[in-house]
Formats: structure tokens, C-alpha cells, sequence
């Protein structure tokens, strides 16, 4: 695994693409200063995301006069594996965004996140709410701390092939994903090949998520997402940094949910919950209940869309995210 930080040659078309010194590492990112009045806005990517994820909705809140910034999160992209595998813990990953705000000296700030990065926009949102005017997640809910931690959850309830059990041995996703990396990207990112109620139906070893099914089983994923231009961004990054770093976020679900014990779950800062339709890893069903937790919360559903909601309904999530950013923080006077 290469850990040395790597070259400013990943992003095309990412504006102010920089390095920021935060938390003891160096992080790529993409940069925007915001127009007079504007918050700035965190953009959060998932697994097996960069910050390019994000590239649709960094071009439409910077033409709107607000602040970017899109970091290629610890152990992905140009930022590459740094630290050990307890670092990749999540409160040690909130630590990350709050240093690249202390790096551009900026108090607050709008977090946005997918996926994984969902997960640290809730924890940003409810550990560091001084930090934070509001929270977006998408596909991501914010859930109760249970009696189990995530992966023996899921050990419980989808089985031992569940794709996130799988991942807690080191080498075995390595393996399994790095063995042919555009072959992995190009099956995974794809629009949904079927509802949430044809998912249902389809056999119980697929149900249960595989990680096999990232190879882009034709039974339940559907159409390439990326045109081969914006496939080659992330084979190019997997390709150099393997998947060692992202992966140790998954390694960290039993620390995170050691380190969560006795803190209460609540989010006081506003909120919006925004669903896909049709997303297998993240159904809408998953956010039951948010209201309790997060009371200033608005929701929203993309529909007919799969996962990977920010990259395949761009234009349905950037008209979301500026009229809710529009109306709660509207412009201040100069």
C-alpha cells in the first residue's frame, strides 16, 4: 500500500483543487470560497467515492455563490491511507473535516454526505453542532445506537456473506475488489437493475448483499452509471491506493459503536433526509423514526434512482439541496 501522499493529478474539473493540512495528515480537497452572505458547504463522499463524486453538485452550489469543500476523505483518493487502522475510527474522521475548517478558518458550516460519508455528516451534526448550521445526508439515515454493533447486526440479520461482515478480515476485500479494479467500479456503480420490490423477490444469497455482488451481478444491477471518461477517475485512484484505507472504515463499526456508548442520540441543527427510491443498500424504509432523534427534520425522495443518488439524479439533488439551503440560510445582507 502506498501511503505517501500522492500528486494533484486525480481530479479534472474540480475547482481549487489543494492540499489542507487537519488532524496531523495532509487531505486533498476542492475549494471554493464563498460569495459574501453564503455558508459554505461540506460535501461527505461514500464507499468507494472521491470527492469527484461530487462534482455535479460543486459546480451548481459555487455558480450559486456558496462554499465548497470537497475533500477525498482519510485512506481515499489523493489523500491515500494515512494513520493506523484505529484512526479511520469515526470520531477521528470528524476530526479531519473540523481541521479542514480550521484550516480555511471557517466557524460553520453546512455538511453534506453519502453513504459512509453520510454517517459522518450525522456524527458532525450531533458531536460537533458548534461547528455545523445544518446537515444533508443522502441515501444515509441517522439510526439509534443499538444492543450490537452494525457488523454483528447485520452477522444476525442478512449472514455471514453480508458484505460489511466480509470486509472485517484484512486482505479479504482487498482481494476480493483489487483483483480487477475497473471490473469492480464498473459493477458496482450502476443504476438499479430492479425496485425494492423486485429485490424482494430475487434468491436469499443475494438478498443478503454479497460483496460479490459488486462485481456487478446482471440479476440486480442495471446500466453503467459513468461514462468511461468518469470511470477511469476512480480506477485510476483504486489502481494507485488499492483499497486498503477505505475499507478500514468498515474495520472501525465495532469502535464506533464502543466510542458512541453513553452519548445521547440527538441532532438539534436542521436537517434534510433525502431517500432514493429505489436504493437496495439504503432503502427509504431505513430512515423510519428519524423524527425522533432529529426533530428539525425535512425529507425528500429521488425517485426511479439507485444508490449512488448525487452522480445518477444530479439535477433532482442539486434543485433539493439549493432550495433547502435557500430558504433555511438565506442570504445575509454584506
Amino acid at each position: 500500500m502506498n501511503t505517501a501522499a500522492p500528486s494533484i493529478a486525480t481530479a479534472p474539473g474540480l475547482p481549487g483543487w489543494r492540499r489542507l493540512q487537519s488532524n496531523g495528515i495532509s487531505m486533498a480537497a476542492s475549494v471554493v470560497a464563498a460569495r459574501p452572505g453564503r455558508p459554505t458547504v461540506v460535501l461527505l463522499h461514500g464507499f468507494p467515492e472521491l470527492a469527484y463524486s461530487w462534482r455535479h453538485q460543486i459546480a451548481a452550489l459555487a455558480a450559486a455563490g456558496y462554499g465548497v469543500l470537497a475533500p477525498d476523505l482519510r485512506g481515499y483518493g489523493e489523500t491515500g491511507a494515512q494513520g493506523a487502522l484505529e484512526d479511520y475510527r469515526m470520531q477521528n474522521l470528524a476530526l479531519d473535516v473540523t481541521g479542514l475548517l480550521d484550516a480555511l478558518g471557517i466557524a460553520r458550516a453546512v455538511v453534506v454526505g453519502h453513504d459512509f460519508g453520510g454517517a459522518l455528516a450525522w456524527t458532525l451534526a450531533r458531536d460537533h453542532a458548534d461547528r455545523v448550521l445544518g446537515v444533508v445526508s443522502l441515501n444515509t439515515p441517522y439510526t439509534r445506537r443499538t444492543e450490537t454493533d452494525l457488523v454483528e447486526t447485520m452477522r444476525r440479520t442478512r449472514g455471514p456473506t453480508h458484505y460489511m461482515v466480509q470486509y472485517q478480515e484484512p486482505g479479504v476485500g482487498e482481494k476480493l475488489l483489487g483483483a480487477d479494479v475497473e471490473a469492480t467500479l464498473r459493477g458496482l456503480m450502476r443504476r438499479p437493475g430492479v425496485t425494492l420490490a423486485e429485490f424482494e423477490q430475487v434468491s436469499p444469497d443475494l438478498q443478503a448483499l454479497p460483496a460479490e455482488l459488486f462485481k456487478g451481478h446482471d440479476q440486480v444491477m442495471g446500466a453503467p452509471l459513468l461514462g468511461e471518461e468518469e470511470l477511469a477517475v476512480f480506477v485510476r485512484a483504486y489502481q494507485r491506493n488499492g483499497f486498503t484505507g477505505p475499507l478500514n472504515w468498515y474495520r472501525n463499526l465495532r469502535r464506533n459503536w464502543e466510542d458512541t456508548a453513553g452519548t445521547p442520540d440527538h441532532v438539534a441543527v436542521p436537517a434534510l433526509m433525502v431517500s432514493a427510491a429505489q436504493d437496495i443498500f439504503l432503502p427509504p424504509a431505513t430512515t423510519r423514526g428519524m423524527e425522533r432523534i432529529v426533530p428539525d427534520l425535512e425529507r425528500a425522495t429521488v425517485a426511479d434512482c439507485g444508490h449512488w443518488t448525487q452522480q445518477e439524479k444530479p439535477e433532482e439533488v442539486n434543485a433539493l439541496l439549493l432550495e433547502w439551503l435557500g430558504r433555511r440560510f438565506p442570504a445575509q445582507p454584506r
